[in-house]
């Protein structure tokens, strides 16, 4: 199991990191709506792994037979070598690549308020986005995030390949 885990785990690092890296590198142009679906495209992307691990333990390893349990913890531990991936790539992105990212992102969306929004409820609007910018605290953070959100994906789609591919 460990070295299936590590092979697809690590082709679903090095895809996620690479597309994530991409999209965000060379997304700049496009709107926030649109590299938020990039992203998301990548994360699934970079999660058919899972499907693709749980099979080859099962047609490989195990001599055709994985339980519903060992399916799931393969495709999560798969996950999380992908959300590691993500991660550390969106940690280097808002330090290094474009360390004033959250201020970007802020003002982007902030005017993009105005268009939507008038009055009191632009106000607090803005009051609500900017709150939620100061809270997230950073980098870290927003890494955090993107860990776990692929995590969360990663285990949806364990769940559903392990239903698919399991047999006794």
């Amino acid at each position: 199991m460990k070295s299936t885990v590590l092979k697809f785990g690590g082709y679903g690092l090095i895809l996620g990191a690479v597309i994530f890296g991409l999209a965000l590198t060379f997304g700049g142009s496009l709107s926030y709506t649109t590299q938020e679906i990039i992203g998301y495209g990548s994360m699934i992307t970079s999660l058919s792994f899972v499907y693709f691990g749980i099979k080859h333990y099962r047609d490989q390893v195990n001599d055709g037979k994985v339980t519903f349990g060992k399916a799931l913890s393969i495709g999560v531990l798969i996950s999380a070598l992908v959300g590691l991936g993500v991660g550390l790539i969106d940690y280097l992105y808002t330090t290094v690549i474009n360390p004033d990212f959250a201020e970007e992102y802020l003002a982007k969306t902030l005017e993009s308020y105005e268009t939507l929004y008038s009055g009191n409820e632009l106000e607090t609007k803005k009051a609500e986005l900017t709150m939620q910018m100061e809270n997230y605290g950073g980098s870290g953070f927003m890494a955090a995030l993107m860990f776990f959100t692929v995590l969360i994906i990663g285990f949806i789609i364990s769940l559903i390949s392990g239903l698919i591919l399991q047999r006794k």
